[in-house]
């Protein structure tokens, strides 16, 4: 629309000033001039001052035109105000000019200016496409043409595209044609392509102009030879052989065919197959990919069967005709141990006796392997600690016998695992177990769980009673382990044992048959022997030690001179006694031992009187204080002595004492006075009795204690503890309460003269110990000499007591 316009304005124009002023001129600029380039004074060629340009406002009228071209109203020149393109202006024309107007005023003008554009070469030839693609089939014959697209330049002239031509190759020339200014390319074949030697040709076409200096343009030609089925598939192998190991997993692969076709596309497309021959199964254990070659197991491969196969592979393009070639695969089917040895276990005997000797025959082992060579090599063991081996009888042929001692108590039977590994690598094993029972002999004698055993019982138990029960343990079974109990005694001197005690011979019950008196037999001991029913029978024995315990069965008996039938107990004191003084002294006995002969002696007076006192366990009466008027001349006094077994038993006498004036009016008496008496007296004579009787039956204990001591073992007596007897500084003695074997009563008469020892030895763990007044200790309040004390003490250390 704006050309349009423009163009009509100028139309307008040159009619308008045609008819005032008409003038031409011409100039020849070179395109791609720089900018500002002189092209010629416009001024001086149309005749106008230079002075003028400026008031007649001279300027060039461009229109729809660039402006490539200005004037300097100063100087009068015409240059170039733009860059100059000769292709753009001109396109393709062989000659460029641009036409300009110039217009001045006052008076207007017109003037007319040719603008002469001069080509330089520079623009190189150029191709419509940088690449050209060409498909030659490999059957083409020589002297085929083939047409080329033809460059382009716009420039024009010499500058223009003025030769082609192609890089140097065998297979292709350039053939070059004008024809009425029209120009055509071809390529031409002068030799046959050969696609499996060179299956592309590359080329390049270069067009170049006539400048100076010359430019070019390339034309990149990639010739495609295209295939003929004019080859068959080629294997990489005409022999191919692997080994595989016998019984591989089916699926496995095993190796892979190679084959190459030098066509291409379909023609080079090959498929694999393996060609059955004849009535041969072996081809049947393998299968191909036919596409990739891979050949993969198809079945179980067994060495034992087929040690090699033999393959026929045929490959096979897909052209048309197709053409094919075939190879042979070797397969050595490798032997593996791939069976275990087979174990068979022949047991001789169901049981074995356990006193077996060493290499008595237990079981025949019998081993095989389907294998051969290394693989079928053998070798069997036992796996464990027991007392048997193997033996090589014959080859694969063994046998079970007895390689130690066998002991049915320990172990009753044996699990003997024997495992049987062939030489394979890896190596295959079996294992077989065979129970070996071991029977019973009789090897064992009945064992007590000690060697003596102490039984204690109560005097006046009644008979029939089940005492205590003796039981013996035998490892062995069944007839060897019943077990049948005897007693007998070593001592024939002792009472006949078959009146006392009686076993009943199944369970070991022991029964008294009689009721014990602990005052008539203290212990006696027989032996129990447990004998087996085995053959020949088998025995053990064990001591029994029985002792019997003393009950409270006896009251105390009070000692002369106070036990006289139908005397009259009484004694005299003077008025002025003292306090503390001595009155009479109570002694009695108790045929019991222990707690139950361990005496106390309690006083009874008229009420109000409390005039005497008696010492618990010395008997002795003392009175408490001086006499008064207010006292009666006669006391009567009931002494009672009770001794402290549960029950306790008692006895009782009366005494009166009558008060005199003087002691010369006391008559002798038999109570004990701090005299000396010059003739031998009924009380000297009890006295002696007393001590007499006390020394027999002190060394009757002596002998039970060393006839026990014989008999008991060290863990018997270590239950007992020896009691202690203390001297303190200010003479007192005391005594520690502790299990002792012997019972020992005081007085203080007799810890002045000697000491009444009453037999119990043996008593049991659970027995109370002695005891005065509920206390566990005495003390004697006077002094002994230090001759007295070393006596007593050696004495107490006889029965086992310690003194300090």
């Amino acid at each position: 629309m704006n050309q349009r316009v423009g163009s009509v304005w100028t139309a307008f124009l040159l009619s308008y000033c045609w008819t005032l002023s008409s003038a031409q001129i011409a100039y020849s600029v070179s395109e791609e001039v720089n900018v500002g380039t002189v092209v010629g004074n416009i001024a001086k060629d149309l005749h106008i001052g230079v002075q003028e340009l400026e008031p007649r406002m001279f300027q060039i009228v461009y229109g729809a035109n660039k402006r490539h071209f200005g004037v300097n109203v100063k100087t009068g020149t015409l240059f170039v105000s733009n860059r100059i393109d000769r292709e753009s202006l001109c396109s393709a024309d062989q000659k460029c000019t641009v036409l300009l107007e110039a217009m001045a005023h006052n008076p207007l003008s017109l003037y007319r200016i040719e603008m002469h554009i001069i080509d330089i070469n520079d623009n190189a030839p150029s191709f419509p496409t940088s690449s050209q693609v060409l498909n030659i089939t490999e059957v083409s014959s020589p002297g085929e043409k083939f047409s080329l697209p033809l460059a382009e330049d716009p420039d024009s002239g010499s500058n223009a595209v003025k030769t082609y031509k192609l890089s140097p190759n065998e297979h292709f020339s350039l053939d070059v044609q004008t024809v009425e200014h029209s120009v055509a390319v071809e390529l031409v074949l002068i030799k046959a392509l050969d696609r499996e030697k060179q299956p592309v040709v590359h080329l390049t076409l270069t067009a170049v102009d006539g400048g100076r200096p010359a430019l070019s343009g390339t034309l990149e030609i990639t010739v495609n030879v295209l295939d003929f089925n004019d080859n068959s598939p080629v294997f990489s192998k005409s022999l191919y052989k692997v080994k595989v190991n016998e019984n591989i997993a089916i699926g496995s692969q095993i190796i892979s065919l190679s084959a190459s076709d030098l066509d291409e596309g379909i023609n080079s497309d090959i498929t694999f197959s393996i060609v059955k021959q004849g009535a041969s199964k072996a081809s049947d254990l393998f299968s191909i990919n036919p596409d990739s070659g891979l050949i993969t197991v198809k079945d179980n491969v067994d060495y034992e069967e087929n040690a090699a196969v033999e393959l026929r592979v045929e490959a096979k393009d897909k052209g048309h005709p197709p053409k094919s070639s075939q190879c042979k695969v070797l397969v050595e089917v490798v032997d593996v141990n791939d069976n275990p040895p087979e174990l068979t276990v022949t047991s001789l005997a169901s049981t074995i006796k356990e006193d077996s000797k060493v290499e008595t025959a237990v079981a025949l082992i019998t081993i095989s392997d389907k294998d051969g060579g290394k693989n079928g090599i053998v070798h069997c063991k036992i796996i464990g600690q027991v007392p048997f081996k193997i033996q090589s009888s014959y080859k694969n042929y063994y046998s079970l016998v007895v390689d130690g001692p066998l002991d049915r108590e320990e172990i009753t039977n044996y699990n003997v695992t024997i495992i049987a590994s062939d030489e394979g690598i890896p190596s295959l094993s079996s294992i077989g177990v065979i129970t070996v029972h071991i029977s019973d002999v009789n090897d064992n004698a009945p064992q007590f769980p000690v060697a003596a055993k102490n039984i204690y019982l109560k005097e006046n138990s009644p008979a029939g009673a089940i005492i205590e029960t003796v039981t013996a343990q035998d490892p062995d079974v069944n007839e060897n382990a019943r077990i049948s109990y005897t007693i007998f005694s070593r001592d024939k001197t002792v009472l006949p044992l078959v009146s006392m005690i009686d076993i009943n011979s199944e369970s070991g019950d022991l029964y008294s048959k009689q009721s014990f008196n602990y005052e008539d037999l203290k212990s006696f001991q027989f032996v129990v022997q447990a004998t087996d029913s085995g053959v020949p029978p088998l025995s053990s024995n064990s001591t029994v030690n029985v002792f019997i315990l003393d009950e409270n069965d006896n009251s105390p008996v009070i000692l002369a001179p106070y036990s006289e039938p139908g005397s009259v107990n009484s004694e005299n004191i003077p008025y002025s006694a003292e306090a503390g003084y001595f009155v009479a002294k109570i002694r009695s006995v108790d045929a019991d031992s222990g707690y139950n002969a361990l005496l106390s002696y309690h006083l009874t007076e008229p009420k109000g009187t409390n005039l005497f006192r008696i010492g618990s366990s010395s008997g002795e009466i003392r009175t408490k204080r001086r006499m008064s008027d207010n006292d009666l001349k006669t006391h009567p006094l009931l002494i009672t002595v009770s001794d402290n077994g549960e029950p306790s038993l008692s006895a009782t006498m009366s005494m009166d004492v009558v008060v005199v004036e003087s002691l010369d009016d006391i008559k002798t008496s038999f109570r004990e006075v701090p005299v000396k008496e010059e003739s031998f007296s009924d009380l000297n004579l009890y006295l002696l009795v007393s001590i007499v009787s006390v020394s027999v039956i002190f060394l009757l204990s002596l002998v039970g204690l060393i006839a026990a001591k014989c008999y008991r073992t060290d863990s018997s007596f270590s239950r007992y503890s020896a009691p202690v007897i203390s001297t303190h500084p200010d003479g007192s003695w005391s005594f520690s309460k502790s299990t002792q074997q012997y019972d020992v009563c005081f007085s203080s008469d007799t810890i002045k003269s000697d000491v009444v020892v009453f037999p119990s030895p043996f008593p049991p763990a659970d027995a109370d110990l002695i005891s005065i007044n509920g206390e566990d200790t005495f003390t004697r309040t006077q002094t002994l000499p230090t001759s007295e004390k070393v006596r007593h003490c050696n004495l107490l250390r006889t029965f086992h007591f310690s003194c300090t």
